[in-house]
């Protein structure tokens, strides 16, 4: 890349002409980037950028777009390391070279895929491809295993090294690294669309205890769900000032119970829970679920008929009712001496 030299105002330049006769064309500068040669004029520059390439995703295809972009006339040849080279160097791939080969002639980027790519560049590779510029980020890429502090040291001493910017946020290793950790929700979701327990490498125990913990995680949101839904019921029949709906050793036990379901969750995941319940989990879910929704609805109006005693029984409904009750003992006072007033006359 080059820059011209910066241009004057209008008015300077009318004062230029006038002293004296135009000066001489400034020469073009160059810019810390390297430019293409003289002899690159006539044709395509030739840039290189090379790769693992590993589940393809947008963070390659940006880099590639910065090389092909480098120059207004570019052909871009991208290397892709084979599987051999790359287990040795970097470790295991999940595409197989051929896939990863696929995956680049598909970028709309790349004009020529270099299968086989050398994992260190050698100045016989630069010839034999008439490669101009190497496209890569500046970071140095060291190998211990090799022996070198950066991989694209040679291209940069030589001057035909080509800087593009990483795309923060997303790699190869972090798309891997939410495979991980979300494991469990992946083999399920594998199993649910017709993969079998061999398929995954599962044994029969391991497919056991993954959906025995899937099934305990929807028993807890479906604990959660309905204990929210009943306080909210419970909530709108509450008054301000409402004394102890359940006795404490019936809290405690509700506590006790809540432990216990944590525990055995704890056990089935790590699993030190039996053979037996695991494999009969389906079942034991199922039944609890139904059980425990019937023991709610009981608690429920358990819960709905002690508010209804405690509302009626708040001091507000006390002296209201004694009130009422006071009218009409006076009322019916009032009626009965107005009959005898009656009788008398």
């Amino acid at each position: 890349m080059v820059k011209k030299a910066p241009k004057s105002s209008g008015k300077g330049r009318q004062r230029a002409r006038a002293a004296a006769p135009p000066p001489p064309q400034q020469p073009e500068v160059e810019d810390s980037q390297p430019g293409p040669s003289s002899s690159c004029e006539d044709r395509p520059v030739r840039v290189y950028a090379d790769g693992v390439f590993d589940l393809f995703h947008f963070g390659h295809a940006r880099a590639l777009e910065q090389a092909k972009l480098s120059f207004p006339n570019t052909y871009l040849m991208v290397g892709v390391c084979n599987d051999a080279e790359t287990h040795k160097f970097k470790g295991k791939t999940v595409m197989t070279e051929d896939e990863r080969y696929e995956s680049l002639r598909h970028c709309k980027w790349v004009d020529e895929v270099v299968p086989n790519a050398p994992w260190v560049i050698t100045k016989e590779f630069l010839d034999e491809h008439n490669i101009d510029f190497v496209a890569h980020d500046a970071l140095p890429y060291a190998d211990a295993t090799l022996g070198t502090d950066d991989v694209y040291g040679f291209v940069k001493k030589l001057g035909k090294f080509k800087e593009t910017k990483r795309t923060e946020g997303v790699s190869t290793s972090d798309l891997i690294l939410r495979i991980i950790k979300d494991y469990n929700d992946y083999v399920l979701r594998n199993l649910s669309r017709g993969y079998s327990r061999k398929d995954l490498g599962l044994s029969l125990l391991k497919e056991k205890r993954i959906k025995a913990g899937m099934h305990m995680k929807q028993l807890s949101q479906k604990v959660r769900q309905q204990r929210l839904q009943v306080a909210d019921r419970i909530r709108k029949h509450m008054v301000d000032a409402v004394p102890r709906i359940l006795p404490v050793e019936v809290e405690d036990r509700v506590k006790d119970f809540a432990s216990n379901v944590e525990s055995l969750v704890d056990k089935v995941v790590s699993g030190e829970a039996g053979l037996e319940l695991v494999e009969n989990m389906d079942k034991y879910v199922s039944g609890f679920i139904s059980g425990f929704e019937r023991r709610y609805s009981r608690l429920e109006r358990v819960i709905k008929h002690t508010l209804t005693r405690t509302v009626l029984q708040s001091p507000a409904r006390k002296k209201k009712a004694a009130a009422a009750a006071a009218l009409a003992a006076a009322e019916k006072q009032q009626k009965a001496a107005g009959r005898k007033q009656l009788k008398a006359a």
